[in-house]
């Protein structure tokens, strides 16, 4: 719904499956993060918030949006969506430079032998994903079923909140809200900064409406210790490395 929302061909969803295997929660070696991969740079360029708490590189919407603005950018630099997907690997410049060193050339496949080797088996791969997704039955393939809840509510949060404070109080597993939230690094919702969302599995939502001021008190002077808030916003562990 983002893609088409942006004006972004509904199949360039399947760019997840070559980036992070629709891993929300990955990040490579070299630093890229999320369903999108982004690097530091690039997303700071399209707005996402990478701090000591948060990074919205591991937000799947808000991330999608950055990239579908970033290849809608690309379509309208070269007018066509194969180079626009070249783009999202290498980068404009390169793909720009392609297209000088091939004589001015306006297709992909026209500036293949002047791409980037990764670039080059790049956009084939994006094609053999979209048609193993669209084609699976045919290949007697058959879809995992995922475990994540069916409907899942947000709330704004405004207040500093623990996931711990949650899972312990109503009884929503730890992990599920790790899941839920992604973009949450450390476990802390920081809302005494500005107002963030938090995903709920709906089965929780009455009851961390009716036990909300609760859930806020429940110790909080554990969770939010001066000495603790301190080394993660020096972005120290535990054993004071750098993380």
């Amino acid at each position: 719904p983002i893609l088409k929302e942006c004006g972004v061909p509904d199949d360039l969803k399947y760019l997840m499956v070559i980036e992070s295997n629709v891993d929300p929660c990955i990040k490579s070696s070299a630093g890229a993060a999320g369903l999108w991969q982004f690097m530091y740079t690039i997303a700071k360029y399209y707005g996402l918030e990478m701090d000591s708490y948060v990074d919205e590189r591991f937000d799947p919407a808000t991330a999608c949006r950055a990239a579908a603005q970033y290849l809608k950018d690309a379509y309208q630099i070269f007018g066509d969506w194969p180079l626009a997907i070249a783009s999202y690997n290498c980068g404009a410049g390169n793909v720009s430079k392609a297209i000088r060193r091939s004589g001015g050339k306006t297709t992909f496949w026209e500036i293949y032998d002047y791409l980037p080797r990764e670039t080059r088996g790049y956009v084939p791969a994006f094609i053999a994903a979209l048609y193993t997704m669209q084609y699976y039955p045919e290949h007697g393939i058959v879809p995992e079923q995922l475990a994540l809840p069916a409907h899942v509510d947000t709330f704004h949060v405004n207040r500093n909140l623990h996931f711990s404070q949650i899972s312990e109080t109503l009884g929503v597993p730890i992990d599920l809200l790790r899941d839920l939230n992604p973009m949450y690094l450390h476990d802390i919702i920081p809302g005494n900064t500005h107002e963030y969302v938090l995903n709920l599995p709906n089965t929780y939502s009455n009851q961390f409406i009716d036990r909300e001021e609760e859930i806020y008190a429940y110790k909080d002077t554990v969770f939010f210790n001066p000495i603790n808030i301190k080394k993660i916003e020096k972005g120290l562990s535990d054993e004071g490395q750098r993380i």
